[in-house]
């Protein structure tokens, strides 16, 4: 593809600042990444613009951000006299911007292999990737996509490609926060010399002071595996004092939750956060089979339908199918909902099945009743709404990007919990990562607020099977 080459497309050079060449997707993914470049330019070239315009219909999360990103041009198109000199970035407010973007209004020929089509927008984006790297040799010229075959087709000509990092809240996942902390064998050497200890509703408090009381973040797990076994969550944190308070033992058959009992250690600091109800927003993080939908079930139907505490439990999940679509479904808004929670039938059967002295008639009315206070919601009609008193549940969170999540956890009303589930390792939306995923996002936002709690669960309790496929495949 050989055009004639015009006037430099890019006046302004500084061969310090790195010029950004956008790819739709980046936009499409978070249309504030405008801002996000700090002093370097960006360019747009036509063929995103084109892009952005065919994608800007419908109700979907892409759309939006689609006529979002639009808006934000429109916006610092029509402050600028000479848009060929460049527009600044920081005429929006964002004073972190500070510097200009640039938006194709040349024709741009540059040379790619006759192997690449020319019709192609993708391609179309390479060759202004390489015009621009003709037109300034001195200067980084960088590609930025969310699609991965885009940068290897990038690479391949010798251009310089990107993803876009700056929406991820951690590059390594192995530091995402856990919720839980094992203190060290002399710990109480170092932090109980002066320790203060009461009882208060029923549990222990234990004021300690040490070197370790600092980096603790309030409703953290902590815990001491020896001859006497510590379990215990922090309460406050103030310089290097720390009150630890122990909990309550759902391993325990007579502090069972709708005749669910902890398996393990993690499984029982979960249900100490689901049935807390000071915490208003739980995240539980975990491989399949640990038991995640399970205890948030368990822990809704018995403050729902025992202790009142909420008035109905209301499930929802982003519908990404792991195969091909299904297409779109005939019924109401709950029956076209239903083929993607198999997971939600399956955890009713086991809590159906607790009470074994109930007989078949006990059970099918418990059945009936559970069903009359669990509500099956879809996401796209999140938007508005305000939930008063429920039980949120939000599955498969992984799949979520940061924004669906704000939409989602912002509808609670008073008196309304949120629960968020969800196994990083399992992303099926498209340009979504472990570091960008919205539960990621959520995890290390709301850490160390009083009223929030985190617990990664690690053993597989689904059977021997599902543990040992889970090890080896």
């Amino acid at each position: 593809m050989t055009q004639k080459k015009t006037a430099p497309v890019v006046t302004r050079v500084h061969s310090s600042s790195k010029l950004f060449v956008l790819d739709t997707n980046v936009l499409m993914h978070d249309p504030t990444c405008l801002f996000s470049f700090e002093e370097h330019d960006i360019y747009i070239p036509m063929a995103t613009l084109e892009e952005l315009d065919n994608n800007k219909k419908g109700m979907s999360e892409v759309a939006r951000n689609a006529r979002q990103a639009s808006r934000y041009l429109d916006e610092m198109v029509s402050r600028t006299q000479n848009i060929e000199d460049g527009i600044p970035l920081d005429t929006t407010g964002a004073k972190e911007a500070t510097g200009r973007l640039f938006l194709q209004t040349n024709a741009i020929g540059a040379e790619i292999p006759p192997t690449l089509a020319s019709g192609k927008a993708d391609n179309q984006i390479l060759a202004v990737v390489m015009h621009l790297q003709q037109l300034h040799p001195r200067r980084q010229v960088i590609l930025v996509s969310k699609d991965i075959n885009m940068r290897i087709k990038a690479r391949a000509l010798g251009l310089a490609a990107e993803d876009y990092f700056s929406d991820k809240v951690l590059e390594d996942t192995d530091l995402l926060f856990s919720g839980v902390r094992e203190l060290p064998a002399d710990f109480w050497d170092k932090h109980g010399r002066e320790m203060e200890s009461w009882q208060q509703s029923g549990v222990t408090l234990y004021r300690v002071r040490g070197p370790l009381c600092p980096t603790f973040l309030v409703n953290e797990f902590v815990y001491q595996e020896q001859d006497k076994p510590f379990y215990a969550m922090v309460k406050e944190v103030s310089g290097r004092t720390a009150v630890l308070q122990t909990l309550r033992d759902y391993g325990h058959s007579r502090n069972s939750v709708w005749g669910i009992t902890a398996r393990n250690r993690e499984q029982n600091f979960a249900l100490n956060l689901l049935m807390n109800p000071e915490i208003d927003f739980v995240t539980l993080v975990g491989q399949a089979g640990t038991g995640k939908t399970l205890l948030a079930l368990a822990a809704g139907l018995a403050q729902t339908l025992d202790e009142k505490r909420y008035s109905e439990i209301i499930m929802t999940r982003v519908t990404v199918p792991v195969g091909e679509d299904i297409g779109f479904l005939p019924g109401t808004e709950e029956e076209k909902m239903t083929p993607w929670m198999g997971a939600l039938e399956d955890n009713l059967d086991v809590l159906n099945k607790t009470d074994e002295d109930a007989g078949d008639w006990g059970r099918a009315a418990t059945r009936d009743l559970i069903r009359s206070r669990i509500r099956i919601k879809s996401l796209n009609f999140m938007r508005g709404r305000t939930f008063i008193n429920k039980f949120l549940i939000i599955d498969e969170a992984q799949n979520l990007t940061p924004k669906q999540m704000k939409t989602l956890i912002t509808r609670a009303g008073p008196g309304t919990k949120v629960v968020c589930l969800g196994n990083i390792s399992q992303i099926d939306t498209p340009y979504l990562t472990e570091g960008s995923s919205g539960l990621t996002y959520v995890v290390d936002r709301f850490k160390g607020w009083p009223h929030s709690g985190h617990v990664t669960l690690q053993r597989g309790e689904r059977s021997r099977l599902a543990d040992y496929a889970g090890e080896v495949l």
